[in-house]
């Protein structure tokens, strides 16, 4: 209905639709150095948060290869100078729900990606001279005992 809110609009705030490319970049940015170089340093790393990293872009990657090739094939059966008999339907039918299937998997991969790497920030490369300690805390004063009741 006009006016009232649905679905999406109580959603947390929208995260922009991000493409393999910027995912790569973004990671870079967190991580401070090339796609390549991160690759094959995950690769001699246990598991952990950037091979987590590189495998969503990979399958989000995979998901717009996918998503190009169906978007091409459809329009190959549809080219204005084929004729679409009872046969052709059937594949059309396919073509378009591969193509539906791959941009769902591109926006959650999408999606998915982009709240993990919002929710990350790259930490600041420590400064060359340590910063001051801070003075020790004065101790609490020391409570004396309290003298034994005798009997």
């Amino acid at each position: 209905m006009p006016g009232r809110p649905g679905p999406a609009d109580r959603e947390s705030p929208r995260l922009p639709h991000l493409t393999s490319t910027d995912i790569a970049g973004r990671i870079e940015d967190l991580y401070g150095a090339p796609l390549a170089d991160l690759e094959a340093y995950a690769q001699d790393q246990p598991p952990g948060m950037l091979s987590a990293l590189l495998g969503m872009h990979d399958d989000l990657a995979l998901a717009e290869r996918s998503i190009a090739f169906h978007r091409d094939h459809l329009a190959r059966l549809i080219h204005p100078g084929r004729q679409i008999g009872p046969h052709e339907v059937s594949h059309l039918l396919d073509a378009t729900r591969r193509l539906a299937e791959a941009v769902a998997v591109r926006e959650a991969q999408a999606k998915s990606v982009a709240a993990v790497l919002q929710s990350l920030a790259r930490v600041p490369a420590p400064t060359s001279t340590p910063p001051a300690p801070s003075p020790p805390a004065a101790a609490p004063p020391l409570v004396a005992p309290s003298p034994a009741h005798s009997r």
